[in-house]
């Protein structure tokens, strides 16, 4: 299981535009082969940066979703409403508690 987590910052007047992208967009992207979970965090201190936390079964299925239409489309809209690069990272679990 491969665990990706994105960081996201908004310009403060596009946060409802990103909204928008990920509503429509969730369904499309939790049906994808491999997505076991998908959803979105918001950091509690700051307003305009959001979070996406996804499993996916391996590397693959997330890089077949990462070339698929759909990313692309969705990626597209939602860049241009950053305000900062964002930062993505792949991790594995380790340990549960």
């Amino acid at each position: 299981m491969l665990i990706r987590i994105v960081r996201m910052t908004f310009q403060e007047d596009k946060i409802e535009d990103f909204l928008v992208i990920f509503n429509l967009s969730k369904g499309k992207i939790r049906e994808f082969e491999g997505c076991q979970h998908l959803e979105l965090l918001r950091d509690k201190n700051a307003h305009n940066v959001m979070l996406t936390y996804s499993y996916w079964l391996s590397e693959h299925h997330l890089n077949t979703y990462r070339n698929s239409a759909l990313f692309k489309i969705t990626w597209a809209a939602t860049k241009v409403l950053f305000s900062d690069k964002p930062v993505a990272f792949s991790s594995e679990r380790v340990e549960v508690v």
